[in-house]
């Protein structure tokens, strides 16, 4: 016979339940930021796919209709899809437009971006602001140097 005084209790002890947690804990926090960032650079991503697009048929638009560019997107053979946030990709002719309109981006020198026309996402807050040095222009993706750049504005 066995002696009660011998007989273990199997499971796990309150000890190993909280180290368990602690791993657990730990490999989330390190999980989640790393997730997050993944996804943020794939909706970066996408965006940026996008526009390349949208910049090759407004080229090709201005091709077929006598070096004219668009007034809108929605002048595109195209459907126009929304950012990766969903909102409405910004455009902005601004050779139709003429010097002085507000709405043209620029860099940190208020240089203008481009001379043909500016392109761009408002990002993930969808809001955007004139030069790419303001606050809410930070994570606007932005095509930049008349297509010779597309990507964050903080990038540029």
């Amino acid at each position: 016979m066995r002696n009660s005084a011998t007989k273990r209790l199997s499971g796990f002890s309150l000890l190993e339940i909280f180290v368990a947690l602690v791993i657990i804990s730990l490999l989330t926090a390190l999980a989640v930021p790393a997730y997050s960032s993944f996804i943020m650079r794939a909706k970066v991503s996408g965006a940026i796919g996008d526009m390349r697009s949208m910049s090759i048929e407004i080229d090709r638009f201005s091709l077929n209709n006598e070096d004219r560019l668009p007034v809108t997107l929605a002048d595109l053979p195209m459907i126009i899809p929304l950012d990766p946030w969903g909102n409405n990709y910004q455009y902005l002719n601004i050779r139709t437009a003429g010097p002085g309109l507000g709405g043209v981006r620029k860099d940190g020198n208020l240089n203008p971006l481009n001379t043909d026309f500016d392109l761009y996402s408002t990002g993930k807050d969808g809001r955007s602001k004139s030069p790419l040095t303001a606050k809410h222009s930070r994570d606007d993706i932005v095509r930049a140097n008349n297509g010779a750049f597309f990507g964050l504005a903080e990038d540029y």
